[in-house]
């Protein structure tokens, strides 16, 4: 894919679509621990999970197991990763930033709602009111039906959305549904993200988010000396 810039500090957004994991919340322990023993009981490679941050489940599973039943294969991830919670914390600037868009943001995750509902509150966050979930889609990213069914639901054109992700998936995604991208440094290395975003910053800490009646604008916050 072409790399495309557009001046996110220049634009005034009608939403931010924040993915979660990654993005928001540190979980990667937890995922790791529920993965790793998943494919040790099935015997799955644990080197075949790699590269798959931000895709669904289920999309892993067809992917890495095709063999197994995929519903079954599923809610066993899903009681594992349900079960761990250890470690989950917000990321740097999370909160702040998810509480100064207010109304005009959404969380769009591969995870079950249930697993984004307990992952949220582990890590103190309150959501905001728009939430989609695996739950709510047919088809995850890259696709861009996530981002699109959040966009609808705030009433928002996609191309004037602003999404933020931390894994190439989630960032194709967000292009393919004609919003202006953002990266976080915090799963993936910037090399890999650079050429799917338009900005791409350590982690939301620095960035500024300022909601007016019109949209949301985004900047830049220095960093602390």
């Amino acid at each position: 894919m072409a790399t495309r810039v557009r001046d996110v500090t220049c634009e005034l957004f009608e939403a931010i679509l924040f993915d979660n994991d990654g993005t928001l919340i540190d979980s990667r322990e937890a995922v790791v621990r529920s993965w790793l023993a998943w494919a040790a009981d099935h015997g799955v490679p644990a080197e075949s999970l790699i590269g798959f941050h931000g895709v669904p489940t289920s999309g892993i599973i067809a992917a890495v197991a095709p063999h197994l039943d995929p519903v079954t294969a599923t809610a066993d991830i899903d009681r594992r990763e349900l079960a761990d919670l250890e470690g989950i914390v917000a990321l740097p600037g999370a909160t702040e930033a998810v509480a100064a868009v207010g109304w005009r943001g959404a969380i769009v995750t591969s995870a079950s709602r249930e697993l984004m509902e307990v992952r949220l509150a582990a890590a103190g966050f309150t959501a905001p009111a728009v939430l989609v979930t695996a739950d709510d889609i047919s088809r995850g990213k890259p696709d861009p039906e996530p981002y699109l069914v959040a966009a609808d639901r705030l009433g928002a054109d996609p191309r004037r959305c602003l999404v933020v992700e931390d894994a190439p998936a989630g960032l194709r995604a967000g292009r393919a549904a004609g919003a202006a991208t953002v990266a976080v440094v915090t799963t993936s290395s910037a090399e890999e993200l650079a050429p799917l975003a338009d900005l791409v910053v350590p982690d939301l800490s620095g960035l500024s988010f300022r909601l007016g009646d019109d949209g949301v604008r985004v900047s830049h916050v220095a960093p602390a000396q």
